[in-house]
C-alpha cells in the first residue's frame, strides 16, 4: 500500500542530500599582538663603520678635568692626558622559518601563503624587539619602592621586592626621584622628556592619583612613539604588556619541586630543582613533605633565584628548626605550603635617556637594520615543500649605563597575559 505524500508531494530537505554544508569565513584572524616598543629607543647606531666585522666598537671620548686654577705668569702649564672608553656590540644571528606542504596549500579553504607571510613578519619583529628588551635588562642601575632594599644582584633585588607585603607599587615620588637621578648623571633626554616603558598594570597604580599629559600637548604627531600614552614627571610613558614581568605563585599554591641532591639528617644545605618561572625570596620558608616516608621538614631560602620560564633553575635552601626527622637519604619532596611566601609578581619599568641603547647590524649581503624575509630553497623532488623564513645579523647593548634605570615594583592589578613573552 503506497504512502500518501500529501498535497505537496515528497519534500527533500537538507538531511536528504549533501549539498548543504557548514560554511567558513575565508578570512584568517591573527592573535592579539602587542606593539613593538623597545627597538625604537635604540638611538645609538653605527654611522661610519670601518668595515664588516663580528662586532662594532664605539668610542666615547672622556672630558678633561675642569681648569679652575689661575695660571702663573712665569710658569708653563702642565698638559692633561686624553682618555677614552669603548663599548663593543657583538653581532649574532637570529631567524626562524615555516615550511608548508603541497597538500596544505591545495586543500586549505583559505590562502596559506599570505598567512605564513604575516606570521613570519610578525615573528621577526617581536623576536628582535625581545632581543632589544633583554639587552636593556643588562643595565646595572636598579630602583625599588620604599621598604625594599637593593640586593647585590638583579636577582636578589627582584626577590626583595617580591617579598614585600605593602607599599610595593609604583609611586609618583619614585618616578620623580628617577628623573632627578638621570638629570644628576647628565643623561640627555629625548627632547624635553625621558622615556619610560611601563606595563599597563603598573601604569594603573600611577594613574590612580595622577594624570598623564596627552601626547599631542608636547609632541607633533610624527614624533609620537608607538604605544606612547602621555607624559608625567619628566617622562614620556609607553605602555606595553611586554615590559618584563617576573612571576611567582601565591603563598597557598602547591608547587612541585625536587631535590637536586640527596639529603640526610644533619645536612646544612641542599638545592631545590624545578624552580620554574617564579621568584623565590630570600628568607622565605617552606614546609616540605618527604613523599617516601611522610616526614615533614621546614626549609628556608638562603640563595634567592628567578626561575626562567623556559628552563628550570635551582635555589639553595637550609633546614629550619629540627632537621633529624628524615631517617634516610631521599630526593623526592613536594612543597605543601608557602610559609612566609614565594612573593608577588614583580614588574619592570624601564626609565631611559638618550644613548641608553646601541644597535648594530651587518652591512653586507643584503643585511640591514631590520630582518629580511627569505624564501627558502625548494629541494624536494616534486617541489611540494615550500619554506619561508626571516634572518637578521645584528645586536644590541646598553651604551651608557647611567642612562638606564630598571624600576622593580609590584602592582595592585595582575593582568599578566601568559601568551606574551615575559
Amino acid at each position: 500500500m503506497a504512502v500518501n505524500p500529501g498535497p505537496l508531494g515528497n519534500i527533500t530537505g537538507s538531511t536528504n542530500v549533501t549539498y548543504v554544508q557548514q560554511a567558513y569565513d575565508r578570512m584568517a584572524y591573527f592573535a592579539l599582538r602587542p606593539e613593538l616598543i623597545f627597538d625604537q629607543l635604540a638611538d645609538v647606531k653605527s654611522v661610519n663603520q670601518s668595515m664588516p666585522g663580528s662586532s662594532v666598537t664605539f668610542t666615547i671620548q672622556n672630558d678633561l678635568v675642569a681648569a679652575v686654577t689661575p695660571l702663573s705668569q712665569t710658569t708653563d702649564i702642565t698638559t692633561q692626558t686624553l682618555s677614552n672608553s669603548q663599548i663593543t656590540v657583538a653581532l649574532q644571528e637570529y631567524g626562524s622559518a615555516v615550511t608548508t606542504s603541497a597538500v596544505l596549500r591545495g586543500e586549505a579553504y583559505v590562502e596559506i601563503d599570505p598567512i605564513v607571510a604575516n606570521v613570519i613578519g610578525y615573528n621577526a619583529g617581536v623576536s628582535i624587539d625581545s632581543v632589544a628588551r633583554d639587552s636593556i635588562g643588562q643595565g646595572t642601575q636598579w630602583k625599588v619602592p620604599t621598604g625594599a632594599s637593593l640586593g647585590a644582584s638583579k636577582t636578589a633585588t627582584i626577590a626583595n621586592v617580591a617579598a614585600l607585603s605593602t607599599g610595593a607599587t609604583a609611586s609618583y615620588n619614585d618616578i620623580l626621584a628617577a628623573q632627578k637621578n638621570l638629570r644628576a648623571q647628565n643623561v640627555a633626554p629625548f627632547g624635553s622628556y625621558y622615556a619610560a616603558v611601563i606595563h599597563p598594570d603598573v601604569a594603573y597604580d600611577l594613574q590612580l592619583t595622577n594624570n598623564y599629559l596627552a601626547p599631542h600637548q608636547y609632541a607633533q604627531p610624527a614624533e609620537i612613539w608607538a604605544g606612547e600614552v602621555g607624559a608625567l614627571n619628566g617622562f614620556r610613558f609607553i605602555e606595553t604588556p611586554r615590559a618584563q614581568v617576573y612571576n611567582s605563585p601565591a603563598d597557598d599554591n602547591v608547587q612541585p619541586l625536587t631535590l637536586a641532591e640527596n639529603y640526610t639528617a644533619g645536612d646544612s644545605a641542599v638545592v631545590l630543582a624545578g624552580v620554574n618561572g617564579f621568584v623565590l625570596a630570600e628568607g622565605a620558608t617552606f614546609t616540605i613533605t618527604d613523599s617516601a616516608t611522610g616526614f615533614v621538614v621546614k626549609f628556608k631560602v638562603i640563595a634567592p633565584t628567578i626561575g626562567a620560564p623556559a628552563a628550570p633553575t635551582s635555589v639553595s635552601v637550609d633546614f629550619v628548626g629540627t632537621d633529624n626527622d628524615l631517617a634516610a637519604a631521599t630526593s623526592s619532596v613536594v612543597v605543601t605550603s608557602g610559609g612566609t611566601g614565594l612573593g608577588s609578581p614583580v614588574y619592570t619599568t624601564y626609565l631611559m635617556g638618550r644613548q641608553s641603547l646601541a644597535k648594530v647590524h651587518s652591512i653586507v649581503d643584503g643585511n640591514g637594520p631590520v630582518p629580511k624575509i627569505i624564501p627558502g630553497p625548494i629541494t624536494d623532488t616534486l617541489r611540494r615543500f615550500v619554506p619561508l623564513g626571516w634572518y637578521w645579523l645584528g645586536g644590541y647593548s646598553v651604551f651608557r649605563q647611567p642612562a638606564v634605570i630598571q624600576y622593580f615594583t609590584q602592582s595592585s592589578l595582575s593582568n599578566i597575559d601568559p601568551a606574551i613573552d615575559n
